[in-house]
């Protein structure tokens, strides 16, 4: 009997998410950088464990929101949870010990601030979820055993799973669980798909991802990608234009780099990984504009699939 159904993984921005949704594919279904808060809408993958199909919601992190983006994208990431058929709330177990310790680094404690909220949240929703702690190779045995004794005293999870995304430990059991959890039903995708993310949609997070991983430091959160034109040539190949928005002029000289050397790196870096993804040689031309208030427009909302009035 054929199972299929929806998991969605909720957590605190830079748990591990968009990793542990990749290795729970086996693909890349979901950009993932050292900047926290990357992932901007649902993200949903397709696993395959035996017979079952496993459509997983990668949601954007929960956390404090301080902009109109900010509400959406949580709203996004509990409307994830309230649908699917299962839950796993994924923490950073090294962050959350962390934070307890005198000094903790201000990253840590909010983080741990994100947890405890998303405890309330479950606590209010009325549903059991799975907790999986993440990056368990890094800390002590028997910090880890006293962390799971605490977060599972708060009454919400069902079980407890000690994973690391990273490397894939103890993936495989998390994932047969999910699979056991999916209602009896014939698949939602072909068994060959791994992700639902429209390809124009897919090669703009791609960019962003390498855009975030060159400047990082210089140019947190104030730029957003646009795929403007996706064309299949007769060659077989694809020609993709994009344009890379900032919200200041100040921003594009940092943006394209002396002598474009930035522009022309995240560029490569994207070609090449959308051809690889897309399985045929991709000619990418990116642009750059200045375009004040980006994150307060209506259709980007919808484009991302998120509310505007949340």
């Amino acid at each position: 009997m054929t199972r299929a159904g929806f998991a969605a993984i909720i957590g605190a921005p830079n748990a591990g998410k968009s990793t542990l949704a990749n290795r729970l594919v086996g693909a890349k279904v979901s950009i993932v950088t050292q900047k926290v808060q990357t992932t901007r809408f649902p993200v949903r993958g397709v696993a395959m464990e035996g017979e079952s199909q496993i459509v997983l919601v990668d949601t954007p992190g929960i956390f404090r929101p301080r902009r109109r983006l900010d509400r959406a994208m949580i709203r996004a990431a509990w409307g994830g949870a309230e649908d699917a058929d299962a839950v796993v709330h994924l923490v950073d177990a090294e962050a959350e010990l962390a934070a307890a310790r005198p000094g903790a680094k201000a990253a840590d404690r909010r983080a741990a601030e994100d947890v405890a909220a998303i405890v309330e949240g479950l606590k209010r929703a009325g549903r059991p979820a799975i907790l999986a702690l993440n990056k368990v190779d890094r800390v002590k045995p028997a910090d880890l055993l006293a962390l799971t004794e605490r977060l599972h005293g708060a009454g919400v999870y069902s079980e407890v799973f000690m994973i690391s995304a990273l490397n894939g430990s103890g993936v495989a059991d998390l994932k047969t669980r999910l699979a056991a959890l999916m209602p009896e039903g014939p698949w939602l995708y072909p068994a060959d798909q791994t992700a639902d993310l429209p390809a124009r949609l897919l090669a703009a997070e791609i960019t962003r991802e390498k855009l975030y991983l060159r400047v990082h430091e210089e140019l947190p959160y104030a730029a957003s990608v646009e795929t403007t034109a996706f064309e299949e040539k007769p060659d077989g190949s694809a020609r993709i234009e994009q344009t890379l928005y900032v919200e200041r002029e100040g921003q594009r000289p940092i943006l394209i780099g002396k002598g474009g050397r930035t522009l022309k790196w995240i560029g490569e870096a994207a070609r090449k990984e959308l051809a690889e993804i897309l399985d045929r040689p991709v000619h990418l031309f990116l642009t750059v504009k200045v375009k004040a208030g980006w994150a307060e427009e209506r259709g980007l909302y919808r484009d991302l699939g998120l509310d505007f009035d949340v």
